[in-house]
């Protein structure tokens, strides 16, 4: 099991996380599809890496990436989901609408790739779906409640792609080959580069070790 050869793509790529994440998978091997808004900063992607610019919440437009993606560079085996963002203070009363809805914007991203790419990671003899949340799921305090909300979301929807990939393999009569992660992070400034070398090292080990799990990098 490696990455080496495997095509990965990366869903909010021009954070420092997405540029860890693309070097970490290039030096593997890996062959890395990054995805933002800013064409800008995926033109600073490391050689090597193919950049697409797509708005993540558009879902017309991330069902049109996925044929684009299969039509040059064939089936994905692998999505890794770094669309993010804070924004929080102010107690209970302060958790805005305008807050919520920026929030909201990663999950909607996440629900329209897992979607699009589902089927492809489902057909890869090692597929990945891995996600970036938040120890606030576990604690989540008033001046964060937008995001401990939004966080659990997300944590929830990936455990759901996680039981759709074992209950297609058992109703096919196959081995579990695709796997859904979650790392959980209290702040991910300091820990871009262990996260990229833990998304890498999610091809150590078969799926059945990582699917529905939850690893949290401190």
């Amino acid at each position: 099991m490696s990455v080496a050869g495997r095509l990965v793509v990366i869903a909010g790529a021009t954070s420092p996380s997405g540029f860890a994440a693309a070097r970490a998978l290039v030096d593997a091997g890996a062959r890395v599809i990054a995805v933002g808004r800013d064409s800008g900063r995926l033109a600073s992607m490391p050689d090597g890496v193919v950049t697409e610019v797509c708005d993540l919440t558009d879902e017309a437009a991330v069902f049109a990436l996925a044929d684009k993606v299969r039509d040059s560079a064939g089936r994905p085996d692998a999505v890794f989901h770094l669309v993010g963002g804070w924004r929080g203070g102010g107690g209970l009363a302060g958790q805005t609408d305008e807050d919520f809805r920026f929030l909201e914007q990663s999950l909607t991203a996440l629900r329209h790739i897992t979607r699009a790419f589902y089927d492809d990671l489902i057909a890869s003899e090692a597929g990945r779906l891995a996600v970036v949340s938040s120890t606030a799921v576990g604690r989540p305090l008033a001046g964060g409640a937008n995001y401990a909300a939004v966080k659990a979301a997300t944590e929830a929807w990936s455990r759901a792609v996680a039981q759709g990939f074992a209950k297609d393999a058992r109703d096919a009569g196959r081995e579990l080959a695709a796997a859904s992660v979650i790392f959980r992070v209290k702040s991910l400034a300091g820990l871009e580069e262990d996260l990229a070398t833990r998304f890498v090292g999610l091809w150590d080990a078969p799926a059945q070790q990582f699917n529905d799990t939850m690893i949290e990098l401190t």
